[in-house]
């Protein structure tokens, strides 16, 4: 398992591209009026487009598995209670789970 998003909810996505770019250097990899990548350093920053049940400031963890389908299906196993099963979504197989605090969190295979 590997950290490969950070995913930040943001309002205003001119100004968090403006900020996260000109305010602190950090590179762009990619921008839309919804999503935008920049180079984390080996992890990368997404901004996202708030929404009702993602407010602006909160931030989701996006993470890496070399076997999406064997960790989902080892989940009663981990004790891992998964919010959305591995499909195909944005283009990547993605599915979802709660962290040990209930915060969700996104893992592509």
């Amino acid at each position: 398992m590997k950290i490969r998003y950070v995913i930040k909810y943001v309002a205003d996505m001119d100004a968090a591209v403006a900020f996260h770019r000109d305010r602190l250097g950090l590179s762009m990899r990619f921008a839309s009026s919804h999503w935008t990548e920049f180079d984390g350093g080996g992890v990368t920053l997404a901004l996202h487009i708030a929404s009702p049940d993602k407010p602006a400031g909160g931030a989701q963890i996006g993470y890496h598995s070399d076997d999406l389908e064997a960790f989902y299906a080892a989940r009663d196993q981990l004790g891992v209670t998964f919010t959305d099963p591995p499909r195909d979504q944005h283009g990547a197989k993605i599915a979802r789970f709660l962290d040990s605090e209930g915060a969700e969190c996104s893992v592509g295979g």
